[in-house]
């Protein structure tokens, strides 16, 4: 199979084949054309290298059509010029970024509309971005397409079966760094700072905390950094666990897998180391699981480390729950409200100012603050 030295077409072939009263349908999501040619004995009229262009398909996103060349395509030999050629253009506006890789299946139909297994050529697989174009030039004789098995009426069909090759495509996986970063954590290689928090020691890396957290930076590579090269650096404010968890967020941007009971505890001193390394993220992320676990016996503690560590977020919930909770009385006589009340007497106004907006002056705002 050669492709055609040269196509002659013209906007008249176009319109030469609507005058044949040719029909095409379209099968299974465009994959499948069946092109009808009527009027079989005015196509012999063509000249020799011109096709007759037919009305365009869709298949895989791309526009293509059919070219029928009745006395075979320009600069054949004498002897192919008897033969009818069919080819598949992929439509040359219909541009493409990546690459059109397409087979098709070319068969000559019967009069009863089954393929001529000795009319059916398969191609190879054709890049049509580059090539354009595809078919036979010898698809069958002039002489031997007008048996009766296959012309009737003065008609005949073709089919192409096209199957076009998804784009190669490259999978990105996830970024996978946090893992990179957890196991230097855990291997401690090249580990150049150490940090004691009660019994245990810590190593870690100046530049991976420097980068995290710009409290770290100052503190390793600002006027202490000479301080901080000579001995272990004491945390005595903070517990082992929640040392560990925040070195754990530092490093891979996620906290360590604890039981759902935990969670809460966790957060709130999290939320307080957060703030003390200015880890903006973790911050949020205690505020969220916070919020998410307010009840009756926590939420003095939690509206208390809202306002000490500038939580706006995580106060309105807890002003939220408040306002709408039932048991706005029990919440006040425990000994967590006694102690905010002490230390944060700003919050209680504010709070007061909300139940008041949001309650008015009911009898029942009265009968829980007891007036």
């Amino acid at each position: 199979m050669r492709r055609p030295i040269h196509r002659r077409t013209t906007r008249a072939s176009a319109a030469a084949a609507a005058a044949t009263g040719s029909t095409s349908t379209i099968f299974a999501g465009a994959m499948r054309y069946e092109l009808k040619i009527v009027e079989y004995t005015r196509t012999k009229a063509v000249p020799n290298g011109c096709s007759m262009k037919y009305p365009a398909f869709t298949a895989a996103g791309h526009t293509w059509h059919v070219g029928y060349f009745p006395n075979g395509v320009i600069g054949a030999e004498e002897a192919e010029a008897d033969y009818v050629a069919f080819f598949l253009y992929l439509n040359d506006n219909d541009a493409a970024e990546e690459a059109v890789k397409a087979q098709a299946i070319f068969s000559l139909l019967d009069i009863e509309g089954n393929p001529v297994s000795s009319y059916t050529f398969t191609t190879v697989l054709v890049n049509f971005s580059e090539k354009k174009y595809w078919g036979y030039k010898n698809f069958i004789k002039r002489e031997s397409l007008e048996n009766p098995l296959y012309l009737k009426d003065d008609c005949f069909s073709i089919r192409i079966d096209l199957a076009v090759t998804p784009p190669l495509t490259v999978v990105v996986p996830p970024s996978d760094m946090h893992r990179h970063y957890g196991r230097l954590l855990i291997s401690k290689e090249a580990a150049d700072v150490e940090f004691q928090v009660g019994k245990k020691v810590f190593d870690a890396h100046r530049l991976v905390l420097a980068a995290r957290s710009p409290v770290f930076k100052a503190e390793l590579y600002g006027r202490m950094k000479e301080s901080t090269t000579k001995s272990a650096i004491a945390i005595d404010d903070m517990e082992e666990e929640v040392f560990e968890a925040m070195l754990t967020f530092i490093y891979t941007d996620s906290l360590p897998k604890m039981k759902r009971r935990d969670e809460a505890a966790m957060a709130q001193h999290l939320l307080v180391a957060a703030d003390r390394y200015n880890l903006e993220r973790l911050k949020l992320i205690c505020e969220d699981k916070l919020s998410k676990n307010i009840d009756t016996g926590s939420i003095a503690n939690i509206l208390l480390l809202a306002e000490k560590n500038s939580c706006h977020a995580l106060k309105e919930a807890c002003f939220e729950f408040l306002r709408t909770s039932r048991s706005l009385n029990a919440v006040m006589e425990t000994d967590e409200f006694e102690y905010l009340i002490d230390t944060c007497p700003g919050v209680i106004k504010e709070l007061m100012s909300k139940l008041i907006v949001n309650l008015g002056q009911s009898n029942e705002w009265r009968r829980e603050m007891g007036l």
